[in-house]
């Protein structure tokens, strides 16, 4: 591409790609992607983006194509890659100068040659870091800023680089700058602290700026450019002088206006200290010992003593904090059990640790965590107050929380006491015990107080399980406190219901769940948001094994009532979805017993769903809550269909968007239906449309599809199979070309159930996949449980399609061109040698009635097998059989004579319909109706009238002795 006559070609097309008009916009995006691997293209590029005179739109674009090619292209190896002479060139070209005016273009050109350092540097451009070095140095504002971003985005891209090799090469780069860094930092430092001195708050501005991409250097130096940095004088320096440098920042907050454009960016600079603490502590922990002392000095007197008092801000607290838990937990400075097995290094840390949190020390952090940060702050109670769902989410754990100060304290609290309890349980033991008693709702602090203490007992109820008596404390003190009806009093009633969900599965007797719930009923009449939030920790805990359904049920219809009439009065998306959510699991707890009391709930969720059709994350709580209410409706959700099945369609449907969001939810809403329902309806038959491109998908939602598809087949198999046979048939023998050994085996167990289910047309519906199962018998599957199905679908077809199976055998000796004799051998003897590869008692009978059923015969091959064929029938005999103690015969204990309705203990779920439905297909079962006794006996007698006495006795004298004894043994009585 040549330069000059290409460049205003480009310019052009660049200018098009720009415009809002897609008629204009599209065209020259595919110009530009067609030029993509020209030679010269990118040479233009740069051409274009370093030229001022432009249009910043075009410049930015030229930008990202530059850097999106870089990706693509600049590596030897990719295809159409750039030339050696190009790529020299636009080094050359990208440093020339750094004088870029607009700030978003001279971040992407930054990062574009940050890119190519990557690949590059230093081997083929080993100008680039003293280049760089040296244009930092210069006088001009705008040429220094952006070397320096420059020299940050490519340090920072160097630094991530963690092959061996790239890593000794940013050690030799750390170790050839480290100096110049540092004095970089300090200069520009020094800078800042004397013009905000000066009051000329604009230049100490930019001064601030170059000190924050100055420390982003140094930072990245720091903690990945040494092997071991204790050893280095200059970073331990360095280190020993952040804290110097923070103190000073800090005193220079009190004299900055919060409105001030110094303001946002000495915060910013405050923080990326506290990161490179952070940062260093968590790559470096060993060398970071030097500074233990430091940190904890520094963090507590700022955090928890008058020091920090009017220039802390809340960030710094949560960095400060985190310093503080990571030296706590860090795995790195705890002994071993055996003091002796510990490395010197640990039991220094150790001591460090030991001799800071001394008993006063430990007091004041946790007094003052406990009465000064955790206590709820008036923006919080104001929002509670007027915006109480907004509330709600925040307690729930929204994005804006876990970035916030609460969780963090929080965090701290629950490390500090769990590493220090012994110390610490007697002071908030102490405090607990000075609040005994009801509060005055006039004394908002003290009501504040009491709200702290109880969230610390709370996040400490494993530590403390020894020394509080929760159950005499619950009947005392918490349950009276529930029952103040006061309006002031809330923040109170809100955290004993918390605290009591923290306690429930530590300690709390069964016997007062009855008390709890009664309390908690009167709590929901007044609509408290924030209680229901809790009311799923305390009534319904994930790992509560005391949960007892007879306790809660005369509570049921209050409690549903009361929270479906609260998911109807909010309006947030998050509240509704939380609602939904404890409504889904009352309903999953008590099952079959929510039936009366769901009626409101399924006339109001069609509406939801209509107004929730931008808000996916409220559709899949939505077919959750349906999941069990089918469940719990079991046959009765039949009522639900003109509703159900709809939404069903739609969640997997993979040609709608929606689909993204829905699908897994949406498959086990449709398995659970299926499984419920009394019946197969048109509306339901026709949802299967949607399985064929489910199954092109290959996903992990394939297990969920392949019992769908097995839903089907036991809820109406002819209707289904005379619709559907022959596309699952063809989605198959796909699947099968390329799938896991377990998917293999789904697919395999689906043909299985529908031989089950249809012994007579199920053999001709997939006839084209059954000589790929004859063959694996053959030649000898290796995989055992690939083998074990193959073996349960062959005899299926041996036992149940005689006929079937003899059409088979001809068809696969035309294919092998083998005499039919000489494959049924094979095939036997496979079998014999193979049945310890199936592990199901089912499938073993199945064998042995399947070879036996090839009795009588005269066939040679039959009687050259016969040994193996009542090896397998007295295996199978001594799986099934069990003696009669009363009477010491022997039955086949597989044997089912009449339907009984399956019973479930209370602890079990209730059966689905498809459960019946397998026990009465089970009445229909040879392995459930015919004894494999009997069999075996008709069997052999017939076989003994067709050889004659002499005949059979031969054909026995082929099994061994032992086994005969114990056919005879088994056949007693016959």
């Amino acid at each position: 591409m040549d330069l000059n006559s290409a460049s205003t070609v480009v310019l052009q097309v660049l200018t098009q790609a720009t415009s809002q008009d897609t008629a204009v916009l599209k065209p020259a995006e595919e110009q530009l992607k067609q030029w993509e691997t020209q030679p010269g293209f990118y040479s233009v590029l740069l051409n274009i983006f370093t030229n001022h005179s432009l249009d910043v739109n075009v410049r930015w674009l030229a930008v990202l194509y530059f850097k999106n090619g870089i990706d693509r292209y600049w590596r030897r190896v990719a295809p159409h890659a750039l030339s050696e002479e190009e790529k020299t060139t636009l080094r050359a070209g990208l440093i020339t100068n750094f004088n870029e005016p607009v700030n978003q273009i001279a971040t992407q050109i930054s990062v574009l040659i940050a890119k190519v350092a990557r690949v590059d540097c230093p081997r083929q451009w080993p100008e680039l870091i003293p280049t760089l070095v040296e244009s930092v140095k210069v006088q001009d504002d705008l040429q220094q800023h952006r070397a320096l971003l420059t020299f940050y985005h490519v340090t920072k891209t160097l630094a991530s680089k963690r092959l061996a090799a790239d890593r000794k090469l940013f050690y030799d780069l750390t170790s050839s700058i480290y100096s110049f860094a540092c004095s970089l930092w300090n200069h520009h430092t020094d800078t800042f602290l004397q013009q905000i001195c000066t009051g000329d708050e604009a230049a100490a501005a930019n001064s601030l700026e170059r000190t924050l991409l100055s420390l982003k250097v140094l930072r990245k130096l720091t903690v990945h450019g040494f092997v071991e940095p204790h050893w280095n004088s200059e970073v331990m320096g360095f280190l020993h002088a952040v804290f110097e440098r923070l103190k000073q920042f800090l005193e220079c907050s009190r004299s900055i206006r919060a409105e001030s454009i110094c303001r946002d960016r000495l915060e910013k600079t405050i923080i990326l200290f506290t990161k490179v603490l952070l940062d260093f502590l968590d790559q470096h922990p060993f060398s970071f010992t030097a500074l233990i002392q430091r940190s904890l000095e520094f963090s507590v007197s700022y955090v928890f003593t008058e020091a920090g008092e009017g220039v802390v801000f809340e960030q710094f607290i949560v960095q400060c904090m985190n310093l503080i838990k990571m030296i706590v937990k860090n795995y790195a400075y705890k002994p071993s059990k055996n003091i002796e097995d510990s490395s010197p290094e640990t039991l220094e840390a150790h001591k460090i640790k030991t001799a800071f949190f001394t008993y006063p020390t430990l007091m004041e952090i946790c007094r003052r965590l406990v009465t000064h940060y955790f206590l709820l702050t008036k923006e919080e109670l104001t929002m509670w107050e007027e915006d109480p769902e907004s509330f709600t989410v925040e307690e729930t754990g929204g994005d804006s929380w876990k970035y916030s100060l609460r969780p963090c304290m929080e965090v701290l609290f629950i490390d500090i006491f769990h590493e220090y309890n012994q110390t610490l349980t007697p002071v908030l033991l102490e405090m607990v015990h000075s609040l005994q008693g009801s509060t005055n709702v006039e004394n908002t602090n003290a009501i504040l107080i009491k709200d702290a203490v109880y969230n610390a007992v709370g996040l400490a109820a494993y530590e403390l399980f020894d020394s509080v008596d929760f159950d005499q404390w619950f009947k005392n003190q918490l349950l009276a406190e529930l029952q103040v009806s006061h309006d002031r009093y809330k923040p109170i009633r809100r955290r004993v219901i918390w605290l009591i969900g923290q306690w429930i599965s530590v300690k709390f007797k069964s016997d007062l769940r009855p008390v709890l719930y009664e309390a908690i009923r009167n709590l929901l009449q007044d609509r408290d948001l924030v209680t229901v939030l809790f009311f799923l920790n305390v009534c319904l805990p994930v790992d509560d094994f005391e949960f007892r359904t007879d306790q809660f049920l005369p509570y049921l219809e209050s409690m549903f009532t009361l929270l479906f009439q609260l998911l109807q009065e909010v309006t947030q998306c998050d509240t509704k979805m939380h609602v939904l959510h404890v409504l889904s699991c009352v309903i999953e707890r008590v099952n079959m017993q929510i039936r009366p009391y769901v009626g409101c709930l399924v006339q109001y969720l069609p509406l939801l769903w209509k107004q929730s059709e931008e808000h996916n994350m409220l559709r899949c709580a939505i077919l959750t809550t349906l999941i069990h209410l089918v469940q719990g409706l079991g046959a009765d959700s039949k009522n639900l269909y003109p509703f159900l099945l709809p939404v069903i369609q739609l969640s997997t449907d993979v040609s709608q968007p929606p689909h993204v969001y829905l699908l897994e939810d949406g498959l086990e809403l449709w398995l659970v239906t299926l499984e419920n329902s009394p019946c197969l309806t048109p509306e339901l038959l026709r949802i299967f449309q949607n399985m064929s491109a489910l199954l092109e998908l290959s996903s992990e939602n394939l297990k969920n599809c392949f019992k769908i598809i097995n839903a089907y087949i036991f809820l109406s198999s002819s209707e289904f199979l005379q619709m559907y046979a022959a596309d699952l048939c063809r989605s198959f023998c796909e699947l099968l070309k390329d799938i896991t050994i377990e998917g293999q085996v789904q697919v395999l167990k689906v043909v299985e159930n529908v031989l089950k289910v249809n012994p007579v047309l199920g053999p001709q519906l997939f006839q084209p996949l059954l000589p790929s199962v004859f063959r694996g018998i053959i030649d000898g599957e290796r995989y055992p449980v690939v083998m074990s199905t193959y073996l349960g679908i062959m005899g299926r077809v041996l036992l149940q399609n005689a006929r079937f199976f003899s059409l088979l055998l001809n068809q696969m000796a035309c294919e092998l061109g083998q005499e039919l004799d000489h494959i049924l051998g094979n095939m036997i003897e496979m079998w014999v040698d193979r049945m310890d590869n199936i592990t199901q008692p089912e499938r073993r009978k199945l064998s042995a009635l399947a070879l036996l059923s090839l009795l009588p015969s005269l066939n040679n091959v039959v009687q050259d097998k016969f040994c193996g064929i009542i090896n397998i029938s007295v295996e199978g005999l001594n799986d099934v059989m069990t003696e009669d103690s009363e009477t010491g015969t022997y039955k086949d204990c597989m044997l089912m004579s009449h339907f009984e309705e399956p019973k479930a203990t209370e602890d079990e779920e209730p059966p689905t319909e498809q459960d019946k439905r397998k026990k009465m297909l089970a009445l229909k079962d040879p392995v459930h109706t015919v004894s494999l006794q009997q069999f075996i006996y008709e069997k052999l007698k017939a076989q003994q009238e067709l050889l004659g006495e002499q005949g059979f006795h031969a054909l026995m004298e082929t099994v061994d002795t032992e086994i005969v004894a114990q056919l005879q043994e088994f056949l007693q009585g016959f």
